[in-house]
Formats: structure tokens, sequence, C-alpha cells
């Protein structure tokens, strides 16, 4: 049972959450004390002053580009308070899903801590709907290369900066099930490795798994896409008790030899469960049967493989992990029942100081179902000023990086969709820097993601789906032209005919009203669908993992 008392954790929510805007007042004071003398702050002359009004008309809002020269020189070895009071030590390289490309971040312990507190509310409101008392976890985690720069920083991405310190650790026995695998598992240099003995791990407590986590969506489906294509190998080394000649990493392999013994029985019993499932529906709980949920960041970017991984879960409930970004954390996902497409997420008034840009859309009529970026920007109001049902973008302060932060656009667009208390509750929309435009059209990546549904149905009386998709512009060509590119599940059974038809749906799909009526004039050219050798989007995962 976890160490700490989820009721309480719950009513210290409740009470910070009732006074948000005192709170609010009093995390930022904090943050500018803690850096009152940091040179980006002082720069702005606001010399020492903490109250709000000072702040916001001496500082002025930034986005990561104005921070670079100042991280660039962290890196470079400068211990003086650039960005914070503290030294950094540590650099993050974050996942590249806000801005559309990885960026380094300073990390320090107060980004740890405050993972840690985030982890526990939205664990205590998980616990008291689905409670998984004793037992482990299938985590699919990995911790990636580290590198040092030339001021003897560390860098590396954020996921790798927690699970290497001690204390997140330590912290985070007391809410999250003992993990399957062992560390040299998870801190093993070679991803597919990892992920084979991952599965392995996880089939050998499978009667003790009661949930199954990943940070993203995507690595959960990538984890059992891969399970189908091994699962007689992990079978033979169950029956067995000897690992699988693939795994070559000595450290891992010493580690899985410790636990891994001779179970025909078991080794049975999966080989008969995954021979009687249909096309691997319901894989999860036919071989984890006491597993309660499966839980990883299922928003925004995440969202095209909840289709996937909904098939892989059967009837387990997907629940949303909570919102943040490398700059520090946003919100919690107190409402774990509501499915990944409605989640909200309640904004933690202690974690940092957060500001709204109220966004109007100006063609909301032309582009009802779409996520449209063309926005008309007001001044930022508070967090206990937002309004219901209004569109924001999410400014952030944290203790991370009292600058980095400062005023920091994370370009993420939410809308208020209620309060819980005096906090607002908000819904992920989309990132308005990840846009399809030529000239003044502008589709979000929810907008491409619809497009591919919609023209996904006509692939379904071909028995074939869409495993994976990315997009491009081409502008070498006048006029310039949307490119989608699909990886199908099989190659062969795609008849020209029909990839025809997925092209014109794709194209139609758009209801921008400046792609439309782009396209009618013809100062948009026709959409172009290209189709993936099978294989193509590992082929990259794997490229990059390995640099």
């Amino acid at each position: 049972m976890p160490i700490f008392n989820c009721e309480e954790t719950i009513n210290e929510f409740e009470k910070l959450t009732r006074d948000a805007g005192r709170v609010q007042q009093d995390t930022l004071k904090r943050i500018l004390e803690l850096n009152a003398d940091a040179e980006y702050l002082n720069h702005f002359g606001l010399n020492g002053r903490t109250d709000v009004q000072s702040y916001k008309s001496c500082v002025p809002l930034c986005v990561h580009s104005d921070l670079e020269p100042y991280i660039q020189r962290i890196a470079d070895g400068d211990g003086s308070p650039l960005l914070t009071r503290k030294p950094i030590t540590s650099l993050s390289l974050s996942s590249g899903t806000t801005h559309g490309k990885p960026k380094f971040l300073p990390f320090n312990d107060e980004l740890l801590e405050n993972t840690l507190e985030i982890n526990r509310i939205s664990y205590a409101f998980r616990n008291r709907e689905y409670p998984v008392g004793k037992g482990k976890a299938l985590q699919f985690i990995y911790s990636s290369k580290q590198v040092v720069t030339k001021g003897g920083i560390l860098a590396t991405t954020a996921t790798t900066n927690l699970y290497r310190r001690p204390r997140y650790k330590e912290g985070m026995q007391d809410i999250r099930s003992q993990c399957c695998s062992p560390d040299e598992v998870v801190f093993g240099p070679d991803f597919k490795q990892s992920l084979y003995c991952h599965l392995l791990c996880g089939l050998i407590y499978s009667d003790e798994v009661r949930q199954v986590f990943a940070p993203f969506a995507h690595s959960l489906v990538r984890a059992f896409q891969t399970f189908e294509e091994v699962w007689e190998d992990l079978c033979a080394d169950i029956r067995d008790g000897a690992l699988s000649d693939k795994v070559t990493v000595p450290s891992i392999r010493d580690a899985i030899t410790k636990i891994l013994k001779p179970n025909p029985e078991l080794a049975d019993s999966i080989q008969k469960k995954c021979m009687g499932l249909s096309n691997w529906y319901g894989v999860i709980p036919a071989l984890w049967p006491n597993a309660n949920y499966v839980y990883g960041i299922m928003t925004g970017s995440m969202e095209p493989y909840l289709k996937k991984l909904r098939h892989y879960a059967g009837y387990l409930p997907l629940i949303s992990a909570d919102y943040g970004a490398s700059e520090g954390w946003v919100g919690a996902n107190i409402n774990p029942t509501l499915p990944p497409e409605q989640v909200t997420y309640a904004v933690l008034p202690q974690t940092g100081y957060f500001e709204f840009i109220p966004l109007e859309n100006p063609k909301a009529e032309e582009t009802e179902n779409s996520a449209s970026t063309h926005y008309i920007e007001s001044d930022p109001v508070g967090l206990t000023e937002v309004k219901t049902g209004k569109i924001y973008e999410v400014v952030m302060t944290t203790f991370a990086v009292s600058t980095t932060v400062t005023w920091f656009r994370l370009g993420d667009v939410v809308e208020v969709v209620s309060f819980h208390n005096s906090t607002p509750e908000l819904r992920f929309i989309c990132r308005r820097s990840l846009v399809l435009s030529i000239n003044i059209d502008k589709n979000t990546e929810k907008d491409l993601q619809l497009a591919v549904e919609e023209a996904g149905k006509l692939l379904e009386a071909e028995k074939l789906e869409i495993v994976d998709f990315t997009s491009s512009v081409e502008k070498s060509s006048d006029p310039g032209r949307y490119v989608i590119f699909w990886e199908l599940s099989s190659e062969s059974d795609a008849g020209e005919a029909v990839l025809q038809s997925c092209a014109n749906c794709l194209d139609l799909a758009f209801v921008d009203g400046d792609y439309v009526g782009s396209r009618k004039i013809r100062t948009i050219g026709p959409l172009e669908l290209r189709v993936l050798k099978k294989g193509t989007f590992k082929e990259i995962l794997d490229h990059f993992l390995s640099l």
C-alpha cells in the first residue's frame, strides 16, 4: 500500500484550490525571491521586487529563442546566476511535441519536487477510482544517452534526468507500483533489447501487474506491436528459462538471468491466450488479468495512437497522464474516469505562476470542426480570471527556471471547461506552432488527425489500417501542396483506386476556410498522398535513437 495517505493528499489539494488566487500571489513571490539575483530578471530592472504588477510591467513575455543565449552560456560553463540563483547542473532535452523540435532547458531540484507533487495528487485521485493496492507495474520506461556539454553540464532527456535521481525513485515508490523490470533494463543502452526485456519481465510477473504505463501512448502502441512480432521468442525464453541470444548487453543479461527460471506452464498459458486472440484485440487484459488500467500521455500528438491502443487494451480504461511540458507542470488529471479525448486538467496553483492569453477566433463559424489557429490575442489574464468556455494560450513562470519560463509562452492552446473550486480545469486543444501552412491557410495537428481518420475509413473494406502518418508542405512546385505520408498495415493490398479515393478524401477533409478557398482558386495544389514502405516509421525511430 502507498506510504502516503491518498485522502490527506486530496484534502490538501482541495485546500489549495479553494484559495487559488492567494496561492498564486504567494507562489510568484517565492519564485522571484529565490531568483532575485538572476541576471535576466535584473536586466529588465526588476531589482528584487516580488509583486505581480512590478513583475508584469518590467519583464516581457518571452519564447525559448529569447533565452537560448543564456542557456548556451550555462552549457558552456558560466556558473553565475544567469537564470536562477542556484547553479544549473543539468539540462533537459524536451520531447519536441510543443514546438516541433527538441530544445535544451535547465533542470533543477524544484522541477523534480514539482514532478513528485503532481504525481502524488493525480495518483490519489486515480487510486480512489481504480485502487491498485500491492502489486507491480508493467512500465515501458527508458533512460536515454547522456552527454556532457563543453562547460561540464550533464544534458539528457527530461525523463532521464528524473529517472537517474535517487530522490525521484524514492518518491515514486510511494505512489507507483514496483516496476517489473530491474534498473539494468530501464537504463540499458539499447532500446530494442530493453523493450524486449520489459515485455519478458511483464510476462514473468503477469499475475502481479496492476497497471500498464509508458510516458507516451506511442510507446505503448510500439511495445505491443513489437509483442506481436516476438511473443513466440518470449514464450521460448520462459519455457526454457534461458534468455534469447538477441539480448547481448551484459548488464541486462545478468539482471534478467536472476529472475528468469524455467516455467513451461506459464509459457503454455501465454501461448494459448495469444493464439486465441482475434487480431490481438484485448491482449493486455488477456495476458495481465489483474491490470486495472493503462496509463500515459494521450492528448495532442498522442491522440492518433488511441484507436490502436484501445484495440490492445480491450475493456481496460485508458487514463491520460498529467499535463505538463519540459518547462514545468500545468495541471493534474483529477477526473481519471474521463476518456482521453475528454480529459481535463486542474491547474495546480502552488507549482508555478500561470497566466493565460485570451484567444478569439474570428473564423470560428467557417471552421466549426477545426482547431484553427486564426486567433486574435488580448492581454494575459490571471489563473482565477479566466472564463469558462473561452480559449487561451498558456503562459508559465515556474520554480524550475525563473526566466526560462518567465512569462514563457508554451504555444499550447487550451479551453477552460470548468472550475475545480477556484482553479480552472483545462482541456488541451492544439499546439499553435505545429501547423500545415502554404500561405494564409493554417491546419493544426488535430485538423490533420481528423482528416486522416476520415480518409482511413475507406481502408476498412480492404482490411487495412494506418500504422502511422506524418505530413509536410511542398513549396518547390507552384502552386504548393500538402503531402501526407502513410504507412499501412500491408503494402500489397491497397489498390490504386482506393488510394486515390483516400487522397481525395484527405483533400476535402481539411475544413479550414482559407485552405478550401485556396484550393478552389488553385493557389494551393491538390493534396498528395505518399504510401511508405512497411516499417519506415520504426526505421526512423531507430535512427534517431541511435543518435
